[in-house]
């Protein structure tokens, strides 16, 4: 049986020295997953200032750039190439900071030739991000302080890490009280067996790895995280038919989740909550995730846990919150959590995306 040493080798091989680009991969896992509206233009234009050297080296299976990073400290899980890493700094703006990590020397060594590039693209006159060697599963060791980040973001990487419990409690534990984790990452139908978790081409496309949806809902409650919520999905295609025939009758779809490292003793009455139009590009309407739209100036009814989210988190000054004097009451012994479901999504917005592969013929 592979050891998690193993496992991270053959990543790194396969990532750093056998991909070329992303149009090597087998399967759409480098395309993104959608929300139900497109990328606000600060995001697009980000992603378009990129040096193309950095971009074609990109492997990420999502678009997770959530809202209002201006001024934040932000954790690239799983930098890669600095794609991310670079359209993040540009969005942080000179007051913040963006710090990429990545296991594989040869992504890392890419990355950091450009940060002088991108410095004077930006304007800023100091670099506002760098890039350092590590491990997910051991933030700590690498240099990150607990406690020292605002949001931590990451594309497609999870699933090639051997224990997803590791990367979810360091993150928790590097990210601040009110901080986010907003991540892109591959999700299987059901759970992948462990013959497939064996082999190493499948591990490297994500689907050896790739956690059920649905126990990485109850992992990242157990590490501590408020419940995960689904903001875009998307099926993945794959392309090459051996994969295919190995993969079964397991499917695979790319989706984007955000979580709150909330208080220790957080809000947990329902409450009544009024948008005031105040985050940037977004001043008629904030889309939180595929089930919370909330409209300028419309008081909406939230459970308390979406109440202690936006109370603690750096939306707080965005929100009018008014807290009801009872307690909230759970009418189900057994939460239900279809709504998180990204296959379920992904089939309501039609979104299979395709992505060059050289195994398409």
């Amino acid at each position: 049986m592979a050891t998690s040493d193993d496992v991270r080798d053959n990543v790194k091989k396969y990532y750093g020295s056998r991909l070329e680009s992303s149009c090597d991969l087998q399967t759409s896992a480098a395309s993104c997953s959608l929300s139900c509206r497109p990328p606000p233009r600060s995001v697009t234009d980000a992603l378009s200032q990129v040096h193309p050297e950095v971009t074609k080296r990109f492997f990420g299976c999502g678009l997770p750039f959530p809202a209002k990073l201006e001024g934040c400290r932000v954790l690239d899980l799983g930098s890669g190439s600095g794609r991310d890493s670079y359209a993040f700094s540009k969005l942080v703006g000179s007051s913040g900071h963006v710090t990429g990590i990545d296991m594989t020397e040869e992504l890392i060594t890419v990355s950091r030739q450009y940060v002088e590039y991108h410095q004077k693209k930006f304007g800023y006159e100091e670099p506002n991000v760098s890039f350092v060697q590590g491990y997910m599963e051991k933030l700590s060791e690498a240099g990150i302080q607990s406690d020292s980040m605002d949001v931590l973001l990451s594309n497609c990487v999870v699933c090639l890490c051997p224990d997803k419990g590791a990367v979810l409690q360091q993150a928790y534990n590097v990210l601040k009280e009110g901080g986010e984790l907003y991540f892109s990452d591959m999700y299987a139908s059901k759970v992948v067996p462990d013959h497939m978790t064996q082999d190493p081409v499948l591990w490297g496309e994500g689907m050896g790895g790739a956690q059920f949806w649905q126990d990485f809902i109850s992992l990242a409650r157990s590490v501590g995280f408020s419940t995960p919520h689904l903001v875009s999905a998307s099926n993945i295609v794959i392309y090459n038919s051996d994969l295919k025939a190995k993969a079964g009758d397991i499917s695979y779809a790319s989706g984007t989740y955000r979580l709150f490292k909330l208080p220790k003793s957080p809000l947990v009455s329902e409450a009544t909550v009024t948008y005031k139009g105040t985050v940037a590009e977004f001043p008629h309407q904030l889309d939180f995730d595929s089930s919370h739209c909330f409209k300028t100036d419309v008081a909406v009814k939230v459970n308390g846990e979406m109440a202690a989210i936006l109370q603690s988190s750096r939306f707080s000054s965005d929100f009018k919150i008014q807290t009801s004097d009872k307690p909230e009451s759970s009418s189900e012994s057994t939460p239900q959590y279809c709504h998180l479901n990204p296959f379920l999504l992904a089939d309501k917005l039609g979104s299979s995306v395709k992505q060059c592969s050289k195994t398409k013929k």
